[in-house]
């Protein structure tokens, strides 16, 4: 076998199933040892209980995980109340009991929690505080301040009913814990609660139904303009002049006017993909409308 660290990995993407009960750097060990490569990395973790679509990117595409973070999420879930937990799911330890709530009460419980929210994550998760992860601090028995943070609900139903169990659709913005929502919907509802399943369905506009399994075999698909439509990015062709001086690192503005791309990204895009044909160059950005725009990242270049 190659030696990972100097084999070449190919670059792109794969949607990857990922199975209960691994964790989501586990699921990465079979996409590595198929492609003999260390150069592969998720971009959204799925807690080990859960399962559903992990976006895995490898090679040099690594890059681009920041375009990739922050998507939307779309998740099936299942809520047993009148038992809470430390890590809010079916792996932690019961620190609370209390009645179980009407589905009246849920269904009222649910209203409050479209739009946007703020949320106060769980103990048990890799936010950091103070340079170290908050479930690092839990399990020395230490009791993190979790300070609540805006996300996005933008729809939240009660698909089914049959006490202790209601099964939720749930899509969210990117950060949103499923597992902090299902503890919070409990609390409004007069009752406590814990996740007690979790499906990952979607990301953006990737779904769970072109997923494969870590088993399977995985082949990258290339970071082509198909890709960065799921994303939601708009793409931009640059003439043969502007794409040599984009791989040859001439400064973005002698390549690329800002008319055109004020233009491509309308006004909700920060960030656009600029191509050659079939080829990636670059994903330009700017922080905000009316900043200049700027490289993120060269892709032609690496």
């Amino acid at each position: 076998m190659a030696n990972r660290d100097t084999k070449t990995a190919p670059a792109g993407l794969i949607l990857l199933h990922k199975r209960p009960g691994l964790t989501s750097f586990d699921s990465l060990k079979a996409v590595k040892r198929a492609l003999e490569t260390g150069k592969a990395g998720h971009t959204g973790t799925l807690d080990k209980f859960a399962e559903g679509l992990l976006l895995v990117l490898t090679g040099k595409a690594l890059k681009l995980s920041q375009w990739f973070t922050h998507c939307d999420k779309q998740y099936e879930g299942t809520i047993r109340f009148g038992v809470e937990t430390d890590t809010l799911d079916p792996e932690g330890a019961e620190v609370a009991r209390a009645p179980l709530p009407s589905r009246q009460e849920v269904e009222e419980a649910l209203g409050l929690f479209r739009g946007k929210i703020g949320q106060a994550p769980p103990a048990y998760s890799a936010i950091h505080i103070g340079g170290e992860r908050a479930s690092v601090l839990a399990r020395r028995g230490e009791a993190p301040e979790m300070k609540k943070r805006p996300v996005e609900v933008y729809r939240l139903e009660l698909r089914s009913w049959d006490p202790p169990l209601a099964g939720v659709f749930v899509h969210c913005s990117g950060g949103t814990y499923i597992r902090s929502l299902a503890r919070d919907i409990a609390l409004a509802a007069g009752s406590r609660a814990h996740l007690a399943g979790l499906l990952r369905t979607r990301v953006a506009r990737f779904g769970l139904e072109d997923a494969v399994s870590p088993e399977a075999g995985v082949v990258p698909r290339p970071v082509d303009r198909a890709v960065f439509d799921a994303l939601g990015l708009p793409c931009l062709e640059a003439d043969p002049e502007a794409a040599r001086g984009i791989a040859g690192g001439r400064p973005l503005r002698e390549s690329l006017d800002t008319p055109t791309l004020n233009r491509i990204s309308g006004d909700g895009a920060n960030a656009v993909a600029v191509f050659s044909g079939d080829r990636l160059l670059a994903v330009v950005e700017r922080p905000g409308k009316g900043e200049p725009w700027k490289y993120g990242y060269v892709y032609a270049r690496d």
